[in-house]
């Protein structure tokens, strides 16, 4: 009687070098998004700012990731699927948790936080559809139609600064405003703007 491997051995042979390292991205933005929780909870300094340099580790692999499966030829459309999925963490989610945990915990800090992570989860799938059709028979996409999710690393190096300022918490650059029923701190309009450009298809970035 014939034995077939077990499933999970099955997906792993599925897998190209490319693959592991987007998986190495999709930890390291897990990895941020805990250590920002543990910073709320413990208080330390230390989480925070290695929950912030897990952000330029995940960029890395990002990077690491395209360069290898072009070297290799081995573009697929599970490593294309796995790209977007470990980007809507490292790069969605996880600034807006390390966002929340300096201190943008307002009603409308929270709004800015949530409508910057479905930006990035709208950009992604958006650029999944119609990458055939901005390949243009070549296959390779000439440019981006707005800014690419991984610029968000950006933000985290604000924050990052703030955070070695001290100025994070109630000590946030730009204060804190009440509007209305909630509380607004100005900084987080910084995720408002880098979603809207995101999502934006007027803006176009050549792709290298």
């Amino acid at each position: 009687m014939q034995q077939t491997a077990p499933r999970h051995f099955s997906m792993l042979r599925e897998f190209h070098l490319a693959d592991f390292f987007t998986l190495g991205n999709a930890a390291c933005g897990v990895g941020a998004v805990f250590l920002a929780m543990l910073y709320l909870a413990s208080g330390d300094m230390v989480h925070f700012m290695y929950s912030a340099a897990l952000a330029p580790a995940a960029f890395a692999f990002d990077v690491l990731d395209g360069r290898i499966a072009r070297a290799r030829h081995q573009h697929s459309a599970l490593g294309r699927e796995l790209d977007s999925l470990s980007d809507v963490i490292s790069f969605g989610v996880a600034p807006a948790a390390l966002g929340f945990a300096a201190g943008m915990q307002g009603g409308w800090d929270a709004a800015a936080l949530i409508y910057f992570v479905c930006c990035g989860v709208s950009r992604l799938a958006r650029f999944n559809v119609t990458a055939e059709n901005l390949a243009a028979g070549t296959g390779k996409v000439a440019y981006f139609e707005g800014t690419p999710i991984p610029t968000s690393v950006l933000l985290t190096g604000v924050l990052a600064f703030a955070a070695w300022q001290d100025r994070i918490g109630d000590a946030l650059y730009g204060g804190a405003v009440a509007l209305g029923p909630w509380t607004l701190h100005p900084m987080a309009l910084l995720f408002v703007l880098s979603g809207s450009l995101m999502i934006s298809k007027t803006l176009r970035i050549p792709k290298f």
